[in-house]
């Protein structure tokens, strides 16, 4: 009966591990898609210098690093002209999960800045 009782609690406590690992990796996955959507959206603006201060990759790096993580990349051009950009950003955050030890989780995000709309064009 002891060794059942014992194989219970092993077998419990390897499910409870489990499970906070596959925890700590989806709140570390949604944590990195909020900076990356963050970066994105302060870089997006950026690309056309009226509308904000700022080169957008540096934009893009304050915002992710607020938000926990940090700019893996960013394809974020200064575009005088009032023509609708797209900018993609791609932030990591690093998380230590049980067992594994430290994983770096990625998330990408893009967003679209229309100058002309912007203008009230």
């Amino acid at each position: 009966m002891t060794v059942l009782v014992i194989g219970w609690v092993a077998v419990i406590a390897t499910v409870g591990v489990a499970a906070t690992s596959v925890g700590s990796l989806f709140a570390a996955r949604e944590q990195a898609y909020t900076a990356a959507e963050a970066a994105a959206l302060a870089a997006a603006v950026a690309t056309y210098p009226p509308a904000g201060p700022g080169l957008p990759v540096a934009l893009a790096a304050e915002y992710a690093a607020r938000n926990g993580s940090r700019l893996v990349s960013c394809r974020c051009q200064v575009d005088l002209s009032i023509r609708p950009r797209t900018v993609m950003v791609t932030a990591a955050r690093e998380v230590d999960v049980p067992i594994f030890g430290r994983v770096t989780v990625q998330a990408s995000a893009r967003s679209e800045f229309d100058p002309g709309l912007w203008l009230g064009e």
